[in-house]
């Protein structure tokens, strides 16, 4: 028997529907995102997003992620300046305001509570 809850999923390439970024977020281009919740363990959620080149502003939630792909340059309001590329971990803090300059399309698996 095959238990329906354990799979492999392709999360480089996997579908993503994308959408703009509000107007009063945009700081730069006009960047278009997207996400999919792909897996809830406990009380932990786990997905994918992804940024197009542009720049916007977001307010964090509790986060860990992976970078899959693309590069970008992210700005915490009195915090560090981070540079991501593909394999680097990032974490975020709920509530930490960013600044996402994102150069070429950025792609992360993140986990945060679900």
């Amino acid at each position: 028997m095959t238990d329906p809850v354990c799979r492999v999923l392709p999360v480089a390439t996997l579908g993503l529907e994308l959408a703009a970024v509000a107007d009063d977020a945009v700081v730069a281009g006009a960047p278009r995102t997207g996400h999919r919740e792909l897996a809830v363990v406990g009380d932990v959620a786990v997905g994918i997003w992804e940024h197009t080149a542009g720049s916007s502003t977001d307010v964090e939630v509790d986060e860990a992620f992976v970078v899959l792909s693309g590069e970008a340059t992210v700005e915490v309001a009195g915090g560090p300046t981070l540079q991501l590329g593909p394999g680097d971990l990032g974490v975020l803090v709920a509530g930490a305001r960013t600044t996402w300059h994102v150069r070429t399309t950025l792609r992360k698996v993140y986990v945060t509570h679900g």
